[in-house]
Parts: structure tokens; sequence; C-alpha cells
């Protein structure tokens, strides 16, 4: 069923937030809200964004514009349902937009510099930009590219995947987005909570930290196994769980991601490989599997190097091996 353009509206024409807190549409109903890379990530956040408020547009381009333009974005989620929605402005190009308040970027990370100067016209002093990105330092990339806005540090937990006809597809019961700053000021802290309620008003978790690089880390270590492992073996988490070779290997490729972390001074609890180890085993559903995988299996420029690549050279950087983690990248990065 196809939900009316700029949110869901009941009989009365009053927004219907369906258990969702009022004071979150009453706070962005006249903010505009960009989003910039219309992927798994951001297409299930920019459908569920404009599904619940009037102002949200997607910045997009090529053959995805178009679909976009004739359908709207489709969702099909295990975790909020299935929907499709229109946004209010669809468009490629930044001029059309004017000065926005929120911006979220969910791009690759090889792709990262060039958008920022594409949507610069989009950015004002107050513009508050969110970069939900893989790595470890897309907050810190956006302020260096931009040099203006006030920019979040952000991630987020889900399995969500773009298919060919440009529709989302989003598996699993969780979909969790975390944000901060580490010693925000009073306007970034006021950002920070905005921040928390939109998302939270369109019914997605949303997790204010006050450790952020920690919690960027933790993802980070999950992927630099995650990702790796099932581009290496083609492989989904059933596939990867079944095998205790694969499982061993998946243990050793966290212990070298935790080293690196730990010695750069992050704060990684003692029983990180655990915990991460125990996602994989039983939280991620069966057919689940990584962008890297799927962008290595199609012949895509990938993130291999945000993972891998960046691990080696900070390991290379404090004089530590990483014979594991080498190993697999390079054979990788020969594919």
């Amino acid at each position: 069923m196809e939900q009316k353009k700029g949110g869901r509206e009941s009989m009365s024409g009053e927004i219907n937030t369906d258990g969702i807190i009022k004071e979150n549409y009453t706070l962005i109903k006249d903010k505009k809200i960009c989003i910039v890379g219309l992927g798994g990530v951001g297409g299930f956040l920019g459908g569920t964004l404009a599904r619940q408020y009037p102002h949200v547009m997607f910045y997009a381009r090529g053959d995805r514009k178009d679909a976009l333009l004739k359908k709207g974005i489709s969702i099909e989620s295990e975790y909020i349902g299935n929907f499709t929605v229109r946004p209010e402005k669809i468009s490629d190009k930044a001029e059309d937009f004017g000065i926005m308040d929120y911006i979220i970027i969910s791009v690759k990370n090889y792709s990262l510099e060039q958008v920022c100067n594409q949507i610069a016209p989009m950015v004002g002093e107050k513009t508050v930009i969110i970069p939900i990105m893989n790595g470890t330092n897309p907050g810190e990339r956006v302020r260096k590219y931009l040099g203006k806005g006030i920019v979040l540090d952000a991630l987020i937990y889900i399995v969500s995947g773009s298919n060919e006809d440009y529709t989302i597809t989003q598996k699993g019961k969780y979909a969790s987005v975390h944000i901060g700053l580490n010693t925000p000021d009073i306007e970034e802290q006021k950002a920070i909570k905005d921040v928390h309620a939109i998302i939270q008003g369109a019914g997605v978790e949303c997790v204010m930290e006050e450790d952020i690089q920690a919690v960027i880390w933790k993802k980070y270590v999950l992927n630099c196994a995650y990702n790796v492992l099932t581009a290496y073996y083609s492989a989904t988490t059933g596939e990867l769980r079944n095998d205790p070779k694969k499982v061993e290997e998946y243990k050793e490729l966290l212990a070298e991601a935790c080293l690196v972390g730990r010695t750069k001074g992050v704060s990684i609890p003692d029983n990180m490989e655990e915990e991460q180890l125990r996602h994989l085993l039983y939280i991620q559903t069966e057919d689940a599997t990584s962008s890297l995988r799927r962008d290595m299996d199609a012949g895509r420029l990938s993130e291999l190097d945000t993972f891998s690549g960046y691990l080696l050279e900070e390991g290379k950087k404090y004089g530590i091996g990483l014979p594991v983690t080498e190993r697999f990248y390079r054979e990788l990065k020969r594919r």
C-alpha cells in the first residue's frame, strides 16, 4: 500500500503517529531533511523519515533518481513493515534544495569527498549533518571537506540492501542508529537531542552515546571480521556460523581489530571479541550478508580498504602484525 506524500495522515488530516511521540513531529514539521545516498541504509532511513515528516528530500542521481521519481521508494522491512512513500522532492542538483536543516549522508567511503563537494550548496552554518557510514572517521572527513555546519558522529546496526529496482529490503527485527560527539558544546548537544527525537519519531531506535568513538569502533571491529569473511567466502551468516573453521577465522579477525583499537587508546571492553562472536552466532538472521560481499560479488568498487586496508595501515603505524587480516586482504585485493 502506498503512503501519501509527506507522512502518514489520519482521517482528520493530522499526523497519525501510531504511538510515536507527537512532540517529535512538532519539532520537525517545518524543517527540511535531505538524504544523500539512497542505498540499503540511506534508502531505509529516507523512507522511514519521508513516511513520517512532510519536508524530506532525496538527493539522487542517474537511474536511481529516475526510478524514485517514477515510483517513490519501497521498503520491505522485517522491523517496521512494508510500505511505499514519495518524498517531497527528488533531484540530482544541490541548488534545487536550498539550505537544509538536516542532511543524512549514507554513501560509500570512496565517494565521500566527491559527494561533499556536490552537496555544499545545501549546507549552511546551522545545518546538522549526520554521516551514517562504515569506517571510523567519516565525521572527521565531512568536517574537513565541508568546513561548515554541525557534523555529528554516527553509525547504524542494520541488515539492509538495495535491490536492482532500487527498492530496499531490510532483514531482522532491529535497526539502531547511534549518534554523539565527544565533548560537544551547547549547540552540538542540542543538535544531538534534536536528531535523536527526529529518528525516534520516525519509528527507528536511536541512542545518544557519551563515548561515540568507542561505539563506532565496536561496529568497526565487527565489520573487520564480518564483511571480510562474508566477502571472502561469498557467504551468508548461516554459512559462517555453521562452519567451525570459518568461526575460528572470525574470532582471529575480531582479535586483531580489537588489538589495534586498544593500542590506539579506544575504550574497547575486554569481552568485545566474545560479544561480537555472540552477535554472529545468535543474533543475525541466517540469510544476512554484508555490503562488501554484495559489491565484490557484483564486481563493483568496494569498501575493502575501509576495513582491512585501514586496519593494516593503523597496525603498521603502531608496529602491530595482523597476519590473518593481511592474508584475507591480499586475496580479496587480488580478486
